[in-house]
């Protein structure tokens, strides 16, 4: 399988969806989606519940299975939900979804 390579901030599509920006976290064991754009774009069934650590402490979270598109390559993954709300990023891209052919440049221009 080709590698992809990525910058820190990807446009991404969830579930066919509209395009939405996303920041690239190797530190992050985890995807994580804000609640609210879950909603809005009929994301889910909730498949399990998944203690999250963050910065913000130990919390348990809502994980669901979506389809999500970066650069033009499609894979099944595994997100928390979370109040993102307060953040730049509505997604949050983490290594669950980096291991799948995904090498990070963060050299690579932003995609704002």
């Amino acid at each position: 399988m080709d590698k992809i390579i990525v910058g820190l901030v990807e446009k991404v599509k969830l579930n066919g969806g509209e395009e939405v920006l996303a920041r690239i976290d190797t530190g992050a064991t985890n995807s994580s989606i804000d609640l609210t754009l879950a909603s809005k774009l009929k994301l889910g069934p909730v498949i399990q519940s998944k203690l999250i650590k963050s910065a913000n402490g130990t919390k348990l979270r809502p994980v669901i299975e979506s389809e999500i598109e970066i650069c033009n390559r499609k894979t099944k993954a595994h997100f928390n939900l979370a109040d993102r709300s307060h953040m730049k990023y509505p997604v949050l891209i983490g290594q669950n979804v980096l291991k799948k052919g995904f090498l990070i440049d963060p050299a690579k221009e932003d995609k704002k």
